[in-house]
């Protein structure tokens, strides 16, 4: 299997001709240096990564062919990541780092503290495409459009279990408790939750207040070490 990995919307089979686009094309043609018969590993999201030969290569298009079936899909667990933007770059990191970590959806929410009031979806989406590119998987996690934290707990799914982090438990040792199933982490702003949303989620069943050590660590830093615990505890890592 190749080691450049694309991941391209087209449908994927055996035989099948997959067009490159000019952004496509600029990476593997002017960036990799592919030429036509170079071998690429391809994969959408939905029909597992397959093994590509390059037929035509331009400057702004080309066009390559589905040989064989390189790896079957993989399903990450049923993990949602909330959490509140940051500054761009920090917030572009953890949409990078909750794909690597195999979350299956990412919500940016807006909370009482919330700084930043607009993220463009479009980019971490292309954040996520990227890391799924480079992490040699074959699924990309959707990510929502931002939306406020109060509105999404209130058509909140209480079958989806909700591991809570809260920085006022530092130094604590909880950690993540609840019944097999779906499951989601919330990470809060920079300012920390307010007491009105700490109540919010201590009133639901669903949610799991968790400490993630004795530091407070920096919004970014925490997504990381909370989906590091969630899948060494509930996921896929055990």
């Amino acid at each position: 299997m190749s080691k450049v990995r694309l991941y391209v919307e087209h449908p994927l089979g055996a035989g099948q001709s997959v067009p490159v686009n000019r952004a496509q094309a600029q990476y593997l043609f002017t960036v990799m240096r592919l030429a036509p018969g170079a071998a690429v590993t391809l994969f959408n999201g939905r029909d597992g990564a397959w093994s590509a030969e390059i037929v035509e290569a331009g400057k702004r298009a080309g066009e390559l062919a589905c040989r064989e079936q390189a790896a079957h899909q993989d399903a990450p667990p049923d993990l949602w990541l909330l959490f509140a933007p940051i500054k761009k770059a920090r917030t572009d990191f953890i949409a990078e780092k909750a794909t690597e970590m195999g979350a299956r959806r990412i919500l940016p929410v807006t909370t009482d503290f919330t700084n930043a009031e607009r993220v463009r979806r479009d980019r971490l989406q292309a954040h996520a495409v990227e890391a799924a590119e480079q992490c040699g998987g074959t699924f990309v996690p959707e990510v929502a459009e931002l939306a406020p934290l109060a509105g999404v707990l209130d058509g909140w799914d209480p079958s989806r279990q909700l591991m809570f982090c809260d920085e006022a438990l530092a130094g604590s040792a909880t950690r993540p408790r609840g019944a097999p199933g779906p499951w989601a982490v919330l990470i809060g702003p920079e300012g920390g939750f307010s007491e009105r949303e700490r109540a919010r989620l201590a009133a639901m069943d669903a949610a799991h207040p968790v400490s993630l050590g004795p530091r407070i660590l920096r919004a970014d830093t925490a997504a990381v070490a909370a989906l590091t615990l969630w899948q060494l505890t509930q996921g896929d890592w055990r």
